[in-house]
């Protein structure tokens, strides 16, 4: 083996340490972000303590839940609006909030947000 085929060598094996180095890194910081995700859907408190500060919003029908947690992020009512909207995904709630003008807490868990903007079937349909 010649000099010029073994740095070839020698640099093909840095390479492919330094790929499998990062490749381990990546995944292990995309667990450590998911993780974090998913604990926070079901554990996320509100974002004050005590009395909190009351917020009117209007929901229309045609908001998303990517638009309602944009909203509340923006308003202080949650820290987070993807995370909010997650919740509002997996929340049993999902099919009863309907569009309105409601008073909200900063006080409010994202759950008990949820729960005050549920709408009954027979306003909606009117």
């Amino acid at each position: 083996m010649n000099v010029r085929n073994m740095i070839g060598v020698v640099l093909g094996a840095i390479f492919r340490a330094v790929v499998a180095v990062l490749a381990v890194y990546v995944i292990y910081r995309g667990a450590l972000i998911c993780y974090d995700y998913g604990y926070r859907i079901f554990t996320e408190p509100a974002v004050s303590a005590g009395e909190g500060r009351t917020v009117t919003v209007a929901i229309t029908e045609d908001m998303s839940p990517a638009d309602i947690g944009r909203m509340f992020e923006s308003k202080g009512l949650v820290r987070d609006g993807r995370l909010f909207m997650l919740q509002y995904y997996l929340s049993e709630y999902r099919e009863n909030v309907g569009p309105g003008i409601f008073e909200l807490s900063t006080s409010m868990t994202a759950e008990e947000m949820m729960e005050a903007m549920v709408v009954p079937r027979e306003a909606t349909e009117e």
